[in-house]
């Protein structure tokens, strides 16, 4: 079960209010890499973890924790919003002052919301959860994972300098150093599966398992132009399970057929071989 604490992980505190900034921090509450996506990836992963416990009780954990993310970025864009009123909008076409203030107002967060958060991103597009992966295995998801933390730090880090507003800082910086944290922990997870199953996903269907096509594992096919790429380890160093070399195809070709679909029945109303069929509503 879930029990809600009435005090926030981290102090929320803005200097003023700044529609057009709650408007931004939409992003980094309901976009794809938001807060609502990370706390929706590792509860899900939690809710679905098999095997060790202490893998669904980390995600849990941390899962938890992103509900205390989203509540304060909720508390923060409400603050940013105090004030606000449809007749500033009004006035806001007459007064340069005021147009400055509310020029950026996402009209939503008085229409929908009456100045709250959204399961929105910055343009009002809702959270969609089809932005989590919970795979159920592990080493997959956990990657996902230090991409979305890695992801969602890059965008509060650019927020962070789109403001002078010490207190919206002061919570930014918050948030940057446990996504940082988030990271790491991430990366150790992933370090200690790796060393477990290997680096593969899925580890259950090993190299040998690929029979004849295991050659195509290791081989860097040039498909642009130049051969810059060649110069990069994924070109000329070794797997990193020990299993080959990497090899460089400069110049590579098709090992494939030509497709040759067959032509569907009339019905479909392709067209393609230039006939005119009966009308099929009478057949």
């Amino acid at each position: 079960m879930f029990r809600h604490q009435k005090e926030l992980q981290f102090e929320i505190k803005v200097e003023r209010p700044d529609p057009q900034l709650a408007r931004q921090i939409q992003e980094v509450l309901g976009g794809q890499f938001g807060e609502m996506t990370v706390m929706m990836q590792y509860l899900f992963q939690g809710f679905n973890c098999r095997g060790e416990e202490k893998y669904k009780d980390m995600l849990m954990d941390i899962g938890t924790e992103e509900i205390g993310h989203v509540e304060m970025l909720c508390a923060m864009i409400s603050q940013l919003l105090d004030g606000a009123s449809p007749d500033d909008q009004a006035k806001a076409a007459k007064d340069p002052a005021t147009a400055a203030i509310m020029g950026g107002i996402n009209p939503q967060h008085l229409l929908v919301s009456g100045l709250g958060g959204l399961p929105t991103n910055s343009n009002g597009v809702p959270w969609n959860g089809a932005y989590i992966v919970a795979s159920g295995n592990l080493l997959a998801d956990m990657r996902s994972n230090l991409h979305a933390e890695s992801q969602g730090r890059l965008q509060v880090a650019r927020l962070y300098h789109m403001t002078r507003d010490e207190g919206v800082r002061a919570a930014f910086r918050k948030m940057l150093a446990r996504d940082r944290y988030h990271q790491y922990q991430w990366m150790a997870a992933i370090e200690e599966l790796e060393q477990k199953n290997g680096v593969v996903v899925p580890a259950s269907f090993p190299p040998e398992a690929e029979l004849e096509s295991q050659p195509e594992a290791y081989k860097f096919w040039n498909l642009s132009e130049g051969q810059e790429s060649k110069e990069g380890l994924w070109a000329t160093g070794s797997a990193q399970d020990g299993t080959g070399d990497f090899v460089y195809e400069a110049d590579p070709v098709p090992l494939g057929n030509i497709p040759n679909p067959e032509i569907p029945a009339p019905t479909l109303h392709h067209d393609l071989d230039g006939k005119k069929f009966k009308n099929s509503n009478e057949e």
